[in-house]
């Protein structure tokens, strides 16, 4: 009989220090694609004439090209890090999302700007499916939901990075260094990747170990899990507003509501920065709750995973209609809320992908959801917002644009019938 008070396995040797690399990784990841919003208003005057009417929707599609080969691509790479050392995966997709950044900076026409961040999405998507399923690995499922939490952290921090650095870096040099600057430390973690050893076969999580390599109908199997499908419907409605809405919020507040600041001829970099500093905050605060509320709800309430996140999400709507119509400074307020509950699913939601998934086809469960939440959420609502903002006014886009939140909230809500079954599913099925 198991000592039920026994202490938690706290994982294989090393990995503490395997999850701070990917950290590192992932605070680069989210900051070189958040440099791109941060600088677009200096993008779309190097390109377009002031009166081009459509130069939003075509900045907008900047974003769009980065997710079309990130979505498109992370099937590939999420079935190769089923059979492959995804350690080597993970060094050479920085390599190349590190260099596709330089060659951002070197673009000189408007094409091959959109070519280079398409090959920054190709980068990541080597990146996006390996990573998480590595920290699965090397920690038991008790431990998933804080672990994941700490490696998301990345997403508000790395972020408001990108927002801060961008801003800074295009007013004191310009906003081509902003690009160049990133590539050699993304290189040099790119090279720490080889030193480190894949632990699928030595897995602290008893599924892990001699997973068998997957057959087709192990990945089709993937979607008559109830609890993957609604979590992947979710999270899409979920990419789709946020997407969207972060790529074009430091424009909005410096271009559409500038005439609630004062004449200031660096608003863009002091909106970038204070917007960054408030991500940086809010979001760390909501991950890191968000995770341990989830982690303290489960014993009692199994389904905590989906109950925390779908009630996060629907406190983030008002906070974000609200702020649209607050005058600022009163608005920072409504955006500090709006990120925080934003942020709040961030961990359970990525844990409860991982639980319901089996080791083996675990890679490929992820790639698959980052495939959905792209193409069908951040892929469409940026050059969306443009478009809405080009033909009537930013608040409107905004509006509309939030409402996914809601919808993401009744996904999750509804998915709570189901995460426990599914879990002990998984849990029972390697015993």
């Amino acid at each position: 009989m198991k000592n039920s008070s026994a202490p938690v396995n706290p994982g294989l040797p090393g990995a503490g220090r395997a999850l701070a690399l990917l950290l590192a990784i992932n605070l680069f990841n989210y900051l070189d694609r958040q440099v791109l919003a941060a600088v677009e208003p200096h993008i779309r005057a190097t390109f377009f004439d002031p009166g081009d009417l459509s130069a939003r929707a075509k900045t907008g599609a900047l974003a769009t090209a980065f997710l079309l080969s990130y979505m498109v691509m992370a099937p590939v790479f999420g079935w190769l890090a089923d059979r492959f050392s995804r350690w080597l995966l993970i060094a050479v997709s920085v390599a190349l999302w590190s260099l596709a950044s330089a060659w951002t900076g070197l673009a000189a026409t408007f094409a091959m700007l959109l070519l280079t961040r398409v090959f920054v999405g190709v980068g990541e998507a080597g990146y996006g499916p390996a990573a998480p399923t590595l920290i699965s690995d090397l920690y038991p499922a008790k431990l998933r939901g804080q672990k994941l939490s700490l490696f998301y952290l990345a997403i508000p921090v790395g972020s408001a990075l990108g927002y801060v650095y961008g801003g800074a870096v295009s007013a004191w040099l310009d906003w081509r260094w902003a690009f160049y600057l990133v590539a050699p430390p993304g290189l040099i973690l790119a090279a720490l990747c080889l030193w480190m050893r894949d632990p699928r076969s030595q897995s602290s999580s008893p599924e892990a170990i001699a997973a068998p390599k997957p057959k087709l109908s192990d990945y089709l199997a993937l979607f008559r899990i109830r609890s993957y499908t609604i979590n992947s419907a979710a999270m899409t409605a979920m990419t789709f507003a946020i997407g969207g809405m972060s790529f074009w919020m430091p424009s909005y507040i410096a271009d559409f509501r500038k005439a609630e600041f004062a004449a200031d001829p660096n608003l863009l970099s002091h909106v970038n920065t204070r917007f960054g500093a408030i991500t940086v905050v809010a979001g760390l605060l909501g991950t890191l709750l968000g995770g341990w509320t989830a982690d303290r709800l489960r014993p009692r309430f199994p389904s905590a995973y989906f109950l925390v996140s779908g009630i996060g999400i629907l406190l983030a709507f008002p906070a974000t209609v609200a702020l649209l119509y607050t005058p600022f400074p009163s608005a920072w307020g409504l955006v500090f809320l709006a990120v925080f509950f934003l942020f709040f699913n961030t961990g359970p939601a990525n844990a409860a992908l991982a639980n319901v998934t089996p080791a083996a086809t675990r890679s490929t469960a992820f790639a698959l959801n980052i495939f959905l939440i792209h193409a069908l959420g951040d892929a469409i609502s940026p050059p969306l917002i443009g478009a809405i903002g080009d033909r009537w006014n930013m608040n409107t886009a905004f509006g509309l644009v939030s409402a996914m939140m809601v919808v993401a909230g009744g996904f999750w809500l509804y998915g709570t019938r189901h995460l426990a079954a599914d879990t002990a599913a998984v849990e029972t099925s390697t015993q």
